[in-house]
């Protein structure tokens, strides 16, 4: 596709918005009002709400809007994926999604659609810590928190050069959503991260665009230590899965050869080395320098072909061809 203006594309393509609802009968009318003209669909997907918050965004009448109400709540993930099943159902090409708390402009739609309409990315997301204003009111331990979270989301998709990685702004083409597994993306608050695992696996290209949020008096239903060992068990999971996909399965490369030299030669030396201090330890001699060479010896090989596994999927991140390499 050969770029231009957003505004000038959006009227190539049928664009719809996906707005998954729970608890939110508050917000969710303010952010149907605010769709711009141009997005021909508004799917409000009410996730099993005790509030009823499908009801409130049809009070506004929008003639564009539809109401998909589920029975019982299945979390933000299986709310976005309905909307997401039902936008390929009535043929759209481009579906953006957007929270229903009103945190998300809808003055930076354009904006956000841009990579996707010139064809640039496959997914593109809002990335809030592009704003200074944002970070300099941020707590330190947020924001040592936050930087830590988007470290390890992007050892586990493999887009090494994205930032804000939960973030819920965003925007998907046709193509992405049919190749992407669907019914298996998680559906609780895991699934921004592990749509960014399987895009990954597909191929898809994903851009960050800089969108600042807009902040209220919404509190986050989100109880840090409680879900935090559980993220990062799925996070070691998907990184798991995207590894065997794309560097055992669907292909065998330099990286994988790394990656398995690696391994086994980096555990080899640490179970040698243990078994060794070991058998030391219980009778009472020392280990001969030789005994020591060769446990550190594979450790030290092995760590270094994991460093270049890791500069190998870095370089491996899913560019357009013609994109450089950072």
């Amino acid at each position: 596709m050969k770029s231009g203006s957003p505004l000038k594309l959006i009227d190539r393509h049928k664009i719809a918005l996906v707005v998954p609802a729970y608890r939110a009968r508050q917000k969710v009318a303010d952010v149907v009002r605010g769709v711009p003209a141009w997005i021909t669909r508004i799917y409000v997907v009410d996730d099993g709400c005790p509030e009823s918050s499908g009801d409130a965004a049809e009070a506004t009448a929008d003639a564009r809007l539809v109401i998909i109400r589920r029975q019982t709540n299945g979390g933000v993930g299986a709310a976005v994926k309905t909307g997401y099943v039902q936008a390929l159902a009535d043929g759209y090409d481009v579906v953006v999604k957007m929270d229903a708390d009103d945190q998300m402009d809808p003055a930076h739609l354009d904006k956000l659609l841009e990579p996707v309409l010139t064809g640039r990315a496959d997914y593109a997301k809002g990335d809030r810590f592009k704003d200074l204003k944002a970070l300099r009111q941020m707590p330190p331990v947020r924001l040592f928190g936050n930087r830590a979270l988007t470290f390890l989301v992007k050892a586990a998709s493999g887009y090494w050069r994205m930032m804000d990685p939960t973030n819920g702004y965003t925007a998907i083409n046709r193509d992405a959503l049919e190749r992407l597994d669907l019914e298996g993306v998680s559906n609780g608050y895991f699934f921004e991260s592990d749509m960014l695992i399987r895009l990954n696996i597909i191929g898809a290209v994903v851009e960050d665009v800089p969108i600042p949020a807009r902040y209220g008096d919404e509190q986050s239903s989100l109880h840090i230590p409680s879900i935090l060992p559980v993220f990062i068990y799925r996070l070691a999971r998907g990184m798991s899965k995207r590894i065997l996909y794309k560097y055992l399965l669907y292909d065998f490369s330099l990286g994988s050869f790394y990656l398995l030299a690696g391994s086994l030669l980096t555990g080899f030396g640490v179970i040698f080395g243990a078994f060794k201090w070991w058998q030391a330890v219980n009778a009472g001699v020392a280990a001969t320098f030789g005994t020591v060479m060769l446990a550190a010896l594979p450790v030290l090989l092995g760590v270094q072909f994991l460093v270049q596994a890791i500069n190998f999927d870095i370089q491996s991140e899913p560019r357009r061809r013609g994109d450089k390499v950072d």
